[in-house]
């Protein structure tokens, strides 16, 4: 893996380990703390970000994990744009992660339109709607063109051709 790539990735971890922090701290303090708090602009010391391809798992009906990784997915394209880089964002749906597509609530409605409209694709597993009688017309916004054979083998298909799976519910 090029020192590039490495660095990338680097930084794109870095980005939703501290995005993640900072909620869980934001969480923990009363709101007098918060308003003494001082947010401090990353000074990130390396090249722009680049071109960088990721590829994020979708296996959970945890609407809470399935929210972190919208919007870590949101938060690094932010990031990514914000570096002067470019990320190019797969989603891979499968087993009971098919729960995202089934009937979103609104609030998720919005936030799957808004990353389709910034380049992120969904990509559906058929075994999972095989094996779990889904019709694919039934799933929010969902065509022919986003099914894929397997979900487990497309993770590893994107990831052989470069793209690094990101997974920030480990």
């Amino acid at each position: 893996m090029a020192l590039r790539q490495k660095l990338a990735l680097m930084a794109v971890a870095a980005v939703i380990g501290a995005t993640a922090t900072h909620i869980a701290l934001a969480a923990e303090k009363p709101a007098a703390a918060e308003a003494k708090s001082e947010y401090v602009k990353p000074k990130i010391h390396h090249e722009s970000f680049g071109q960088m391809n990721i590829v994020v798992p979708m296996t959970t009906d945890d609407k809470g994990v399935q929210g972190k990784k919208l919007r870590n997915i949101t938060n690094g394209l932010q990031a990514a744009e914000a570096w002067k880089g470019n990320m190019h964002v797969v989603v891979v749906i499968y087993a009971k992660g098919i729960t995202l597509l089934k009937n979103p609530e609104e609030k998720v409605q919005k936030q799957l339109d808004a990353l389709r409209a910034k380049g992120v694709k969904f990509a559906v597993c058929d075994n999972t709607l095989r094996e779990q009688g889904i019709d694919f017309h039934k799933l929010y916004k969902v065509s022919e063109a986003d099914i894929v054979p397997s979900g487990f083998a497309e993770v590893a298909y994107l990831q052989a051709h470069k793209h690094f799976v990101v997974d920030p519910t480990n």
